[in-house]
């Protein structure tokens, strides 16, 4: 895939602090055969961008399920380039991927709340445009690894956080969950509770789970020194109890961040986005038969 990105955005008007963006259409017109990076949320003077890749053999009559991947760090840092062969691989196989940049500590000086709060502002913009991008606004998958991870089950399942201003009618839920190594526990005996404070009750997947959660697949290496077994199979345990589904993958000696292409020689990447190509063939996002 060529390195060329065609930058489109234009600013409408300012919410809540943060300026509202909408689609400049005439620059989307074409084959779309390149990425596209776009412009979703500008607030206290950042830009927050996310890229765009659209199937080969794109066409502009159709709706499209969309796959939303954001990046890992620890809400600390972290690249949107993380999940750039996840997002190829998955384009190829028909599906409009996107790669969301987010307020991180290091960048920002900002909290978790702030990422989560542009997590469900990008599922917004996409939803809000989705006749323009040739989106299908009720199959918008949310995926990430760690950190990331979490962003996405908070968009799944967490109630409120939204970016004050927003209009609120258009939803930030996604339709389906891909979590890499999440962090989906926040409480007591889960990650970084300190870190959310008194209202951690709030942003804590894992205490927020009801009926409506939406389909989930959770892969977790079993040496992973961040995120304990114990906290992916207790989450999978409540989902079940609530009557939601919910597939969880482990696999033997793999450690924190096991999934990317580049460690393990590649292995656990195969793996997880076959079986993750697998979930989204059940659920009638993709058609046919894995290619990797």
């Amino acid at each position: 895939m060529k390195n060329i990105i065609l930058v489109v955005w234009l600013s409408v008007g300012t919410i809540g602090g943060a300026t509202a963006q909408a689609l400049d259409v005439e620059a989307l017109a074409g084959d779309r055969q390149e990425p596209i990076r776009l412009t979703y949320k500008i607030i206290d003077g950042d830009t927050l961008d996310m890229i765009l890749r659209y199937p080969p053999d794109y066409k502009k009559s159709k709706k499209y399920p969309t796959f939303v991947f954001f990046f890992g760090g620890g809400w600390n840092g972290g690249t949107i380039k993380q999940f750039e062969p996840q997002a190829a691989y998955f384009a190829s196989r028909g599906m409009v991927t996107v790669l969301v940049d987010y307020r991180v500590k290091n960048r920002h000086q900002t909290t978790p709340y702030e990422a989560v709060a542009d997590a469900k502002s990008s599922i917004r913009f996409l939803r809000s445009n989705a006749r323009q991008l040739n989106i299908h606004p009720k199959k918008i998958v949310a995926s990430g690894g760690s950190a990331g991870g979490h962003l996405a089950a908070v968009c799944g399942v967490c109630p409120g956080l939204d970016q004050a201003g927003e209009d609120l009618s258009v939803s930030s839920k996604a339709n389906a969950l891909v979590l890499f190594n999440p962090v989906f526990d926040n409480g007591p005996e889960g990650f970084q509770h300190e870190r959310m404070g008194e209202r951690w009750q709030e942003i804590s997947p894992a205490h927020n789970i009801t009926a409506d959660a939406p389909p989930t697949i959770v892969f977790l290496g079993r040496e992973d020194h961040l995120i304990p077994v114990s906290i992916a199979e207790n989450y999978q345990a409540k989902m079940e109890a609530a009557g939601a589904r919910c597939e969880l993958f482990l696999y033997e000696g793999a450690g924190h961040g096991f999934f990317n292409n580049y460690k393990y020689d590649g292995k656990f990447y195969t793996l997880t986005v076959r079986e993750t190509d697998l979930f989204l063939i059940s659920l009638k996002y993709l058609k046919g038969e894995p290619t990797i």
